[in-house]
């Protein structure tokens, strides 16, 4: 009866598209690693995405997919949100004992009093891309055209949310002057974008890659790169990693070293791999019936990913600088950046 309610109001929604997409998300991520190999005991650990599919986040069902969780000795049930905000939510509620989304989210719950931090950093740019309907791409040229506009954000509190805000402040538009609208990503992005629900928004690959395959909208602002996040941002931004629960991550050390150990040897086979390579080994559903399209997106997104885990330098005062331009929370509060990430365990994953 619940399954029939939740079809029937998602169908009135328009989001059925999405519903399939995630429900495909958690059918590939439903069957963990059997924790086999590595001489270890299969120890259980729960890990939330903030959406398995995307690409920023890909090494989470790669990792899986390599084996590198069960030779480890794990067993990692990989769960998927539509925002990495929603993943935030389940880690703090001790629903899991990981999460993969954006560093950021630590600087903000420092200040609501929870300790968290990342363990495996791994992106030093965003990944994130600022798209405007094909409609209305003559009127919106740079972010300075925000005012007055409807754009699109995965969720409320969102690390896209994070990222529009601060572009916006930065050009000289108040947050208050534009609309931030949660329509998600894949399906529900695009069907917003393109009937006109947003203007533009912040959206990632394989989202991006379908935009501009179906015309439906062109890029603003490109921070899938190094540079892309430098001319932004003004700086590296270190976005999608492991976080976990500080208290969590000191109790459960070797625990906590072998997910670096897998993580950071995923990101090392990343490196020396080809987009088209990394998109073989992915579920066949991530490409959407569309396997170029999909490792195309790749391809334009790995420029993100770093090849050793570690936080990039000066990545943390940036992220800072972004949160406090726009976050009247944390632009008062003084943030102890030193407990937001640790190295300790990519370090040693690497020696």
């Amino acid at each position: 009866m619940r399954t029939t309610v939740m079809r029937t109001a998602l169908a009135a929604a328009g989001l059925l598209a999405l519903a399939s997409l995630t429900a495909c998300a958690n059918d590939a991520a439903g069957t963990a690693s059997s924790g086999s190999g590595g001489g270890g005991k299969g120890t259980k650990v729960k890990i939330m995405v903030g959406g398995l599919d995307k690409v920023i986040y890909l090494p989470a069902m790669l990792t899986q997919r390599l084996g590198y969780f069960d030779a480890e000795g794990l067993s990692v049930e990989l769960l998927s949100e539509p925002a990495g905000v929603q993943a935030e939510t389940a880690l703090v509620s001790g629903q899991v004992q990981g999460a993969v989304g954006f560093y950021d989210h630590t600087l903000d719950l420092q200040v609501k009093g929870k300790e968290v931090e990342s363990v495996v950093q791994f992106s030093h740019a965003p990944g994130e891309v600022e798209v405007v309907s094909t409609q209305r791409a003559d009127d919106i040229t740079s972010p300075k055209d925000f005012k007055g506009r409807k754009l699109g954000v995965t969720g409320l509190g969102s690390s896209t949310d994070f990222l529009t805000k601060y572009l916006a402040v930065k050009n000289g538009v108040n947050v208050s002057e534009f609309t931030p609208v949660a329509v998600g990503a894949g399906p529900t992005f695009i069907s917003a974008l393109q009937k006109g629900a947003i203007d533009g928004g912040m959206t990632t690959d394989p989202t991006v890659a379908t935009v501009l395959d179906k015309g439906a909208g062109k890029i603003l602002l490109d921070m899938r790169t190094p540079a892309g996040s430098e001319a932004a941002l003004g700086g590296p931004y270190p976005s999608s990693s492991l976080y976990m629960q500080t208290d969590w991550v000191n109790s459960h050390k070797d625990t906590v070293q072998r997910l670096a150990n897998a993580f950071v040897r995923t990101l090392k086979w990343m490196s020396i791999h080809s987009a088209t390579e990394i998109a073989d080994k992915m579920p066949a559903d991530y490409s959407q019936g569309n396997k170029v399209l999909y490792a195309s997106a790749i391809k334009s997104t790995l420029p993100m990913f770093t090849d050793d885990g570690v936080m990039p330098k000066n990545g943390p005062e940036t992220v800072e600088k972004v949160l406090k331009a726009f976050n009247p929370t944390i632009k008062n509060a003084d943030v102890d950046l030193s407990r937001t990430y640790t190295t300790e365990f990519v370090q040693k994953a690497t020696g």
